[in-house]
């Protein structure tokens, strides 16, 4: 305990370059934060300071020592922030951003999350923007889709297929396409991602997407509810997550056509930033998503 003390006494003293500074912080008096450097300079063998009237400077060998200590004491003031918020119970505000489409995962699972945890107040932000988790305070966000961000931590929640969908009253009128490239001889409504202005993809086995829209007749949205929306009122073939058209599958209002061609699936995950330890309200958040959010059903046969 005594090294551990010293190990503290010296980081201390460390960042905040005084002895006076650190005694401040501590709790104990300058002199003994001087002792107890100096019990471990006397153990280690080097001088870790350069001592002067005005300000501590690190010698060489404390600033190598300095950088390794430095991180074992972070470890333990968040052992020890981790053991203490552990017997907090979850409440506050908590912001969380999705993907506009989020709420059709959500909803069926928020209000078993309000019951458990009445204190905690959700404020989400249903968005296709890239939203910036540090720069807006967002407590979570959920993604799909790759991401690289040193400053997040993530948690994978459930798997989604992609469908191609049509309304009843469009595929009696039109018929339904057999194959992928079939796809010329109807109106395919594309999507067109918010975040950088490309339009999705249609993935089919055996065939090359930008074949398909030779002599097809495309019609393009922002905004993947107008697109669903368009195809319940039969304006033509969408290209959509599974779990976004679930109930219009259940009530027939659309069909599902070239399942067998389409093996294009995603994974949302969620993300939150790095800090030293997770809340306890974000902690339940993160850990009731990732054991009750369940995207992909069965799929429908057409």
């Amino acid at each position: 305990m005594e090294s551990l003390s010293g190990l503290n006494a010296f980081v201390t003293a460390a960042r905040l370059g005084s002895y006076v500074a650190a005694a401040e912080r501590l709790g104990i008096s300058a002199s003994a934060v001087g002792k107890s450097v100096a019990r471990l300079e006397d153990g280690l063998g080097v001088r870790l300071f350069n001592r002067s009237t005005r300000r501590l400077s690190l010698t060489e060998e404390g600033t190598l020592f300095f950088e390794r200590c430095s991180r074992i004491i972070d470890d333990l003031e968040e052992a020890e922030a981790e053991l203490t918020s552990s017997r907090e119970a979850p409440r506050g505000r908590l912001r969380v951003s999705l993907p506009a489409i989020g709420y059709r995962m959500l909803l069926p699972i928020l209000g078993e999350f309000t019951r458990l945890y009445p204190e905690i107040e959700l404020d989400m932000d249903f968005s296709d923007r890239m939203v910036d988790v540090i720069g807006e305070g967002m407590d979570a966000v959920i993604r799909s889709g790759d991401f690289a961000d040193s400053r997040l931590k993530s948690r994978p929640l459930g798997a989604f297929h992609f469908v191609l969908v049509g309304a009843p009253d469009y595929f009696a009128r039109l018929g339904k396409p057999g194959e992928p490239q079939d796809l010329k001889q109807h109106v395919c409504l594309r999507y067109r991602f918010p975040s950088n202005g490309q339009l999705q993809e249609w993935a089919f086995t055996g065939a090359d997407d930008d074949s398909l829209w030779k002599r097809s007749n495309p019609l393009v949205f922002n905004n993947l509810e107008a697109l669903i929306s368009a195809a319940v009122a039969g304006f033509g073939l969408a290209y959509v997550p599974d779990f976004a058209v679930r109930q219009a599958l259940q009530s027939n209002q659309l069909m599902a056509v070239l399942d067998e061609h389409i093996t294009a699936h995603g994974r949302f995950s969620v993300l939150w930033p790095s800090s030293r330890h997770l809340l306890p309200k974000l902690r339940v958040f993160v850990d009731f998503l990732a054991e009750h959010m369940t995207l992909s059903p069965p799929r429908t046969p057409v």
